[in-house]
């Protein structure tokens, strides 16, 4: 009998930098890390886009690809 494989929570998994930047439109850069988790809780984000937020570094953004490069430094 073949073992199912398990497929990890959507919270494991990282968000694609669309996925990320859906959640933050409107932000005038620079920003700092707790600007963009307050946005993203305001847009609703979903549990995979604010976890991987929550994991970036506290200091200032300029740039939405400066926020999506971070989240590819970290997972």
């Amino acid at each position: 009998m073949a073992q199912q494989q398990s497929r990890k929570p959507a919270q494991d998994e990282t968000p694609t930098p669309v996925q990320v930047q859906k959640f933050l439109g409107g932000l005038d850069y620079p920003v700092g890390k707790q600007q963009i988790l307050d946005k993203a809780r305001q847009q609703c984000a979903d549990e995979a886009v604010r976890a991987a937020l929550a994991q970036i570094a506290d200091h200032d953004y300029d740039s939405p690809v400066a926020v999506t490069r971070e989240i590819g430094k970290t997972h």
